[in-house]
């Protein structure tokens, strides 16, 4: 069982930074591939960045790259999503999520096992 709990969220005015943080409990957080996805009002949670358990690869929606870089710290079981370059469009609940799975790259909620509540990301024009 694996625990998350996200930080960092709030209000931002566009072309601003953020980083979000998320802590994971348990004594097996280095097995774990980790993602963030995003929901916006009315529509469907999507992907927005992944990264490998060891670190050693890292992924983004095609919409974030650039602007956006994750990264973790197993020593401290967090994984964090440094945004900058912030858009309107890039107002949502962003949630971490872990996985089990063995593949590269995870892309698709299916393939995460555990998620945390969500941090609200609202970025002003």
């Amino acid at each position: 069982q694996v625990q998350l709990v996200e930080s960092g969220g709030g209000l931002v005015q566009a072309g601003g930074s953020l980083r979000l943080s998320c802590a994971a409990s348990g004594r097996t957080f280095s097995s774990y591939s980790m993602g963030w996805f995003r929901q916006a009002p009315g529509l469907e949670r999507e992907f927005v960045a992944a990264i490998i358990w060891s670190g050693s690869s890292t992924y983004y929606a095609d919409s974030v790259k650039g602007r956006f870089t994750i990264s973790r710290d197993n020593a401290k079981n967090t994984v964090y999503l440094q945004m900058n370059s912030l858009k309107p469009e890039d107002t949502a609940v962003y949630y971490c999520a872990a996985s089990g799975e063995s593949g590269w790259p995870l892309n698709e909620r299916f393939e995460y096992d555990y998620w945390g509540q969500g941090t609200q990301v609202t970025v002003s024009s």
